[in-house]
């Protein structure tokens, strides 16, 4: 049996299993007003919906969205007649979103019926992923929907079109927090002909780089480690900035962000394009949606294509990163330096570890994720979906995962990047390097530099988040729920 579904305290008419007669909703409404209306002044803004609702996951675009709606006086604010509505309205356009799922005509929506609406509009989800879906909203445990649970449920979410709801469905957060990008999200086809797709990407590539940018000092101090060894580069992560800043000042800390920046948009680019194409090739004739394990694999090679296009950036950006005050002059010079003393081949150096450590990263940050969310939803049947914290939390943890998984091939990979060699001469593999660290410095020389990357994970997410959500606004893809 679910737990009880409350939303905010003292919310009692979201309990109640009548049918709801006019008196009886405009009575439930005044109750709901009165708890929303913190002040006691006769009005609702915008912040009083988001202490009053907090925990529903609604973004601040969507309640926002919910004032513009319904404040017909345009006054910045609800008042009680305003207030209803809105409600009113609201009502009656879930009223027809429900009988159109309802496709029997039995006043219940079950998992079957979930998944075919999904399909017409073009959301190819299994029945266990339906069923998932209808337990959200299952308060009384009977695996249907009625139509007091549809209510509740997507009450003071501003949905109108069944397009709305399954972006609130599939919800999920795409996060970058400077390292292997993961598994792409999954868009429907009518995303994909609106442009949806694009500007939803593109908000994400923003986010990446103001998320990068504001990290850049700690990445810079994480690859000084991994490429210095203990007894090249001592101390901790307070004296490692100082070194950095007495070398060259304090704009030094950002050596190596622009190329870093400048290699999200065509990275993100082909690694979605990819995606599609391999996911088109693994479904075959059977318009089918991707189990966890197959968008795992479909991920992996999307990231490798994305990898291998744009790998030569990576080598700059570690070079860039390393340089000493005066040893370039840009990233052309970069360029031209690493082709006239080591030809074409140092543009690839590195890069089988890296195309290794994209498959235990991937993979475990996806199988986390999905993982730690799912648990979330599956304690909490009949509550509203994750919010954001629970959201970030997630990805926090899992992108965590992902890289004390696959870091000591990072490691290998920085090292054989940052070798400055002669045409010709020689060169370490990856093995001979990997023998070498642990000869010299132990297991432990294998995480060199992990721990000012784990805490930038943190500040990364967090203004990978915010960047994301208002980007989303601005670019006018803020359904509500799809973060």
């Amino acid at each position: 049996m679910a737990p009880p579904w409350t939303w905010f305290p003292r919310a009692y008419c979201q309990n109640s299993r009548s049918p709801g007669p006019g008196t009886e909703r405009e009575k439930c409404w005044a109750e709901l007003f009165d708890q929303l209306d913190l002040n006691k002044d006769g009005h609702i803004d915008i912040s009083e919906l988001r202490a009053g609702l907090a925990g529903r996951g609604l973004t601040k675009g969507s309640l926002e969205r919910m004032v513009k709606a319904g404040d017909t006086n345009q006054d910045g604010v609800l008042d009680f007649e305003e207030f209803t509505q809105y409600l009113r309205a609201h009502e009656k356009q879930l009223k027809i979103m429900f009988r159109d799922l309802d496709r029997n005509n039995d006043g219940q929506i079950d998992a079957a019926e979930i998944q075919h609406s999904l399909r017409a509009i073009g959301v190819n989800i299994s029945l266990k992923d339906a069923t998932r879906i209808l337990q959200r909203m299952d308060k009384d445990g009977t695996m249907t929907i009625d139509w007091d649970e549809w209510r509740d449920y997507f009450l003071f979410n501003p949905l109108s079109n069944m397009e709305e709801v399954a972006r609130y469905w599939k919800r999920s957060m795409m996060l970058d927090i400077g390292e292997q990008l993961t598994v792409p999200d999954e868009f429907s086809e009518e995303e994909k002909k609106s442009g949806y797709v694009w500007r939803q990407l593109m908000a994400g590539a923003m986010a990446g780089s103001v998320s990068r940018t504001g990290t850049a000092p700690l990445d810079r101090l994480k690859v000084f480690r991994q490429v210095h060894g203990s007894s090249d580069f001592k101390g901790n992560v307070q004296s490692g900035f100082r070194y950095m800043v007495n070398e060259g000042g304090l704009q030094s800390l950002w050596r190596g962000n622009g190329i870093n920046v400048l290699k999200i948009a065509p990275e993100t680019a082909i690694k979605f394009t990819a995606y599609e194409q391999i996911k088109t090739v693994m479904r075959g004739s059977n318009e089918r949606n991707l189990r966890i394990h197959e968008r795992f694999v479909a991920g992996s090679l999307a990231g490798a294509t994305a990898q291998t296009a744009i790998y030569p950036m990576e080598v700059l950006k570690t070079r860039l990163t390393l340089r000493k005050t005066g040893q370039y002059s840009g990233i052309a010079d970069c360029v031209k330096q690493m082709l006239q003393r080591e030809g074409v081949p140092a543009f690839y150096k590195g890069y089988l570890p890296n195309m290794l450590s994209i498959v235990p990263y991937a993979g475990i940050d996806l199988a986390v994720y999905e993982t730690l969310k799912f648990s979330w939803l599956n304690r909490n049947r009949g509550l509203a979906d994750p919010g954001v914290m629970v959201l970030v939390g997630c990805g926090a943890v899992s992108s965590t995962c992902g890289q004390l998984a696959s870091y000591p091939l990072a490691l290998i990979r920085t090292r054989m990047q940052a070798q400055v060699s002669v045409k010709g001469a020689p060169k370490p593999s990856m093995l001979v390097l990997l023998h070498n660290i642990v000869t010299q410095e132990g297991v432990a020389g294998l995480y060199r530099g992990i721990s000012p990357n784990l805490l930038k994970v943190i500040p990364a997410v967090s203004l990978s988040y915010v960047v994301y959500e208002y980007t989303r606004i601005l670019l006018g893809v803020d359904i509500e729920g799809g973060i």
